[in-house]
């Protein structure tokens, strides 16, 4: 089958903002005297917002008004969003960049799937936005990964059937919803190890292309 299209997860792929949410959920629960370390965060990489107040509420046995769970989370968004403004094209991660110059010139489409809804506000900080042929973020989805719907719809935006494309996540569930919509999964990173990988590799300097293509 000929690939037409890679598409990829933004933060722990392209970027790093982990240590940025982290923060912004450690402050969220020290606010609200909830149990929250790195061990959780780990839970909540791949996963939308709101699951992830979900995820840390339920960590403490507490539970919460849905009109209160959505207040949390978007003061929560808010200091996240603020530490954006920190990022600068230094902090794209190692080997993004030639590898999308060497899709770019193999003529192979690229977008981005991420649940995140600040996608757009994080490649215009890095410099990368007119990289991608489509951006499928959190503002256009209902459902969340591992749901298929982000990548579908980066298919559907890019205009090439599922089955062509390649997705590089580094979340557990980044690579099961690649794998729901069809498409070839590549685990990097925390993923890398994953049984659920079609392919790995350590970091992005380690891509190795045409296997991914394959």
């Amino acid at each position: 089958m000929s690939r037409q299209a890679v598409i990829f997860d933004l933060d722990g792929v392209i970027v790093s903002t982990d240590e940025y949410h982290y923060r912004a959920w450690q402050r969220m629960a020290d606010e609200q005297e909830l149990r929250f370390d790195r061990a959780v965060n780990e839970r909540l990489r791949g996963v939308s917002r709101m699951e992830s107040l979900a995820i840390i509420l339920d960590h403490s046995g507490v539970r919460l008004a849905p009109e209160t769970m959505a207040e949390l989370a978007s003061k929560k968004n808010a200091w996240y969003r603020d530490s954006l403004a920190q990022l600068t094209p230094q902090d794209v991660l190692p080997g993004a960049l030639p590898l999308l110059s060497e899709l770019r010139a193999r003529g192979i489409r690229q977008a981005i799937g991420s649940s995140s809804k600040n996608a757009r506000t994080i490649l215009d900080r890095i410099g990368l936005r007119d990289w991608f042929d489509a951006v499928a973020d959190g503002n256009g989805i209902v459902r969340s990964k591992p749901d298929p719907e982000v990548f579908l719809l980066a298919a559907r935006l890019l205009g090439v059937v599922p089955e062509t494309c390649v997705v590089v996540e580094d979340a557990e569930a980044g690579l099961a919803a690649a794998r729901a919509a069809g498409m070839k999964a590549v685990g990097v990173g925390a993923a890398a190890n994953s049984p659920l990988a079609h392919c790995a590799a350590k970091d992005l300097t380690g891509a190795a292309l045409d296997e991914w293509l394959a």
